[in-house]
């Protein structure tokens, strides 16, 4: 459920919105966080750039999911990767003043902020578990199990990038694996057995 359906209307008067093209940046790393967002539709990610040209992706966010909140509060609120749409999407914002009197004002929304605050921490935490498993075989695996077995994906390429691996890693993994009867891979879907 998304969050804005704790808002009246009267307080919905308060959120921001933005069309967001693929490929367009809404905020950059190191730019200051003085709202948190919600994303309406489409998909975006938070990544950085190595020098190499390598990107790591921080987190995928799909409809219903905020993002800022992590950083609203903080004694460093900026952000650590460029904020990217990766399909057309369209953003709420509120901006920080406004988010502290609805917190204030409505317990229901307060709730579901802090539900949501909550599950976002658990969700950084099993990303940074991923990202700490260095075999590319246990990677993918935990990956599916974290995802309740079955993956679905956009590309290979998406893929490998969401777990940070090579392309060319994760296409020998998959094949190595049906192979091994591990898993069954459909051409936009990964289930485990």
């Amino acid at each position: 459920m998304n969050i804005l359906n704790y808002l009246s209307e009267d307080e919905k008067k308060l959120l921001q919105y933005k069309e967001l093209s693929r490929g367009e940046i809404l905020f950059r790393e190191s730019d200051e966080c003085r709202k948190i967002g919600i994303v309406l539709k489409g998909e975006l990610i938070i990544a950085s750039y190595l020098e190499d040209g390598n990107r790591i992706i921080y987190s995928h966010l799909k409809e219903d999911d905020i993002f800022g909140n992590n950083l609203l509060f903080s004694s460093s609120p900026y952000y650590k990767g460029d904020v990217i749409a990766i399909k057309d999407s369209r953003i709420a914002l509120i901006e920080k003043e406004d988010l502290m009197r609805l917190l204030m004002s409505d317990a229901s929304f307060m709730n579901e902020y802090l539900r949501l605050q909550s599950d976002a921490g658990i969700k950084l935490n099993l990303r940074i578990r991923l990202l700490s498993i260095a075999s590319a075989r246990e990677r993918l695996l935990y990956y599916l199990y974290e995802n309740g077995n079955v993956v679905s994906f956009s590309s290979i390429s998406a893929l490998a990038e969401d777990l940070s691996l090579s392309r060319e890693t994760l296409s020998r993994l998959l094949s190595s694996l049906t192979k091994e009867k591990r898993i069954i891979k459909d051409k936009k879907k990964i289930r485990l057995l």
